[in-house]
């Protein structure tokens, strides 16, 4: 992984920057090859990036779209957390002070939940996540997180993540999306899935939404135990 925080690949961080969007891609099981960026997990992610910085656009924040060194979770080794760690560090030294969102799809959603707890970080997304029985919640205490996932996905477990979301409503409070006919690639009603996370990014740096749909989930009474279908 670069130890370069860019918002735009080949393009160092600006100045003037007021929050950063970190952008978790997918990955692997288990996998002890490297990340490349023409893998489809990491490409995947480059149209929820591009819909992030126009939902951001002019606002300050910038959008950072790194990869971790290898290519699975691997067990208990959590792989990929290391790395989101490393730049969570590196965006506090680079930017003091400024609040941090997280927007992980797939494996990258559980290493963005796991690292919600750096001091850095304020929101947390999960998209389609994979968040096996087991994963800690105590990290996501004062975070706004956010929980969207599919009913056609046949990768992870929509089911598995509202028990995390249940789990979750123990230390904070949790938005849960059920996207109708979504499945985990996010190509099936993708508009939605970017809406959702460019409303997420925006509510939790404390901007307006407007009045889409993805918006009125958000809006939803705090602590509310039921998820919202769109």
């Amino acid at each position: 992984m670069s130890r370069e925080i860019t918002d735009r690949v080949g393009q160092p961080a600006r100045t003037g920057v007021t929050g950063v969007v970190v952008v978790a891609h997918g990955g692997r099981s288990v996998s002890t090859q490297p990340v490349t960026p023409a893998q489809l997990a990491v490409l995947r992610m480059v149209p929820v990036a591009r819909a992030i910085r126009q939902a951001l656009h002019g606002t300050g924040v910038m959008v950072c779209r790194p990869r971790y060194r290898l290519r699975g979770w691997n067990g208990d080794q959590a792989s990929p957390v290391p790395d989101l760690r490393a730049v969570l560090d590196q965006i506090g030294t680079q930017f003091t002070g400024i609040p941090v969102v997280l927007i992980g799809h797939s494996m990258g959603a559980r290493a963005a939940l796991r690292v919600a707890g750096h001091p850095a970080v304020t929101a947390a997304a999960g998209l389609a996540p994979w968040l096996p029985p087991g994963e800690p919640v105590t990290q996501l205490a004062g975070r706004r997180v956010l929980l969207a996932h599919g009913t056609a996905d046949r990768i992870t477990s929509p089911a598995d993540t509202w028990l995390y979301a249940e789990q979750a409503r123990l230390v904070t409070d949790v938005t849960a999306i059920e996207v109708r006919g979504g499945e985990h690639a996010m190509l099936r009603r993708v508009q939605l899935w970017h809406r959702i996370a460019g409303d997420f990014c925006r509510e939790s740096f404390g901007m307006a939404t407007g009045a889409e749909l993805a918006a009125v989930a958000f809006r939803q009474a705090a602590g509310d135990q039921h998820r919202t279908v769109l």
